[in-house]
């Protein structure tokens, strides 16, 4: 017991309390996200009877939308800080998804996805450079960890919770988890005023330019493409993955939840433990297991919907959600922090939003040729999407030399002082 007791003392992340209250609040907020996430398709395919390709489109438009609002946001960010472009995010967002309750035509779902995508261009660089700035340079791969844990437990709360109300026979049940989302980003809101805008001040004696600064960057920006890659490929297809259970599989609702609960749980109690494993250690091996693991995740899922159905099926794939979650746990140890020691902090607002602006290109095109393929050839789907993360864990394995070496291992343990 004591030696238990040891090693659970040992998983502390040590982090700051501002970062601990910031990320209680996230966890809210993702919370709320998980009862919608899985079930969006689903609403506007099965109870708005929308098209499989429209549906991915909708999807995906939060993240277009991203794409084109991020790089303001960065510029926003370095001019009036993180906390308070935070907060016009999360308000933009709480009116987009109570909006889709009001959804009966194509048309209205892109606007409600639109108005969402206002805001969830600015709510990830505004929360990760918080939680780059209140957080000392030699526990930043344990903040973007923790990011990730209780991203991932309060979206498989979410689904759960999500997962007993959802009814596609009960319209009126979708309206709820939509109005449940919509106030976690009210209640993350408050939440904010007992976070301080940033950590350390930030030296700006010197110009330090603006995104023509990163475009030049190259090791950066190979690390962007490689992360489009696997959002692409990898997690966005996350959105996608329920409607193929349910239409090809014969999975219930509630099946769908329990394989996302699997999925979660699994990452938050691997996540901490794989996180400073990784301590000392090379990043880009790490990122190649990321493709490995997604990679037979999702190539494993056309032989499960040939194969099995219903109970048996939702068990196939929850051992297939296991799998990728130990990619999960790789990529969220990596990612983050390697992009953190990569920046300028003079212009780290920018850096992330260049940053989070891979994730939404990944959300963007993900389920919109997930949606596509998925009408065309279900199996198509996942045969590309897990031959795209393989080829993209290889590249990670190529790209290391481009890297400084100073970015090349994860802070902390023996290893890094070699």
């Amino acid at each position: 017991m004591r030696r238990v007791g040891a090693y659970i003392r040992g998983l502390n992340p040590e982090l700051p309390r501002s970062v601990q209250i910031l990320q209680f609040g996230g966890l809210l907020n993702a919370l709320g996200n998980g009862l919608v996430l899985p079930f969006l398709f689903i609403y506007l395919h099965e109870v708005r009877d929308m098209s499989p390709a429209v549906s991915g489109l909708i999807v995906g438009t939060n993240s277009a939308v991203s794409i084109i609002a991020g790089p303001a946001y960065g510029a926003l960010i370095d001019r009036i800080g993180p906390r308070r472009t935070l907060t016009i995010a999360l308000g933009l967002m709480a009116c987009g998804f109570a909006s889709y309750p009001l959804v009966h035509e194509p048309w209205q779902g892109f606007l409600a996805a639109t108005v969402a995508g206002l805001g969830n261009g600015g709510f990830w660089p505004s929360q990760s450079t918080l939680v780059a700035g209140l957080t000392p340079p030699e526990r930043m791969h344990a903040a973007f960890a923790m990011q990730r844990i209780v991203m991932n437990l309060g979206i498989g709360l979410g689904v759960v919770i999500g997962g007993l109300i959802a009814s596609t026979s009960a319209p009126g049940s979708f309206t709820v988890l939509f109005l449940a989302d919509a106030s976690t980003f009210v209640v993350f809101g408050l939440v904010l005023r007992l976070v301080p805008d940033r950590g350390q001040p930030r030296e700006r004696d010197h110009p330090a330019g603006g995104f023509g600064t990163l475009l030049r960057h190259r090791p950066f920006m190979l690390v962007i493409a490689l992360n489009v890659a696997f959002v692409t490929a990898g997690i966005a297809q996350f959105e996608i993955w329920p409607g193929y259970m349910t239409s090809e599989a014969g999975v219930s609702e509630r099946g769908v939840a329990i394989v996302f609960a699997v999925n979660t749980i699994l990452i938050v109690l691997a996540q901490l433990p794989v996180s400073q494993w990784l301590e000392g250690r090379r990043r880009m091996p790490a990122m190649l297991g990321v493709g490995l693991t997604w990679g037979a995740a999702w190539l494993s899922v056309p032989l499960v919907g040939a194969s099995a159905d219903g109970v048996l099926a939702a068990g196939l794939f929850c051992i297939a959600g296991m799998v990728f979650a130990v990619g999960e746990c790789l990529h969220g140890a990596v990612q983050g922090p390697l992009v953190v020691d990569l920046s300028d902090e003079r212009l780290l607002g920018r850096y992330m939003a260049v940053s989070a602006l891979s994730w939404s290109v990944g959300f963007a095109a993900g389920p919109a040729l997930g949606g596509f393929l998925l009408g065309v050839s279900p199996p198509l789907l996942w045969l590309a999407a897990g031959s795209v993360c393989l080829l993209a864990g290889l590249a990670s394995v190529a790209i290391e030399p481009l890297l400084p070496r100073s970015v090349r291992r994860t802070a902390g343990g023996r290893m890094a002082e070699a």
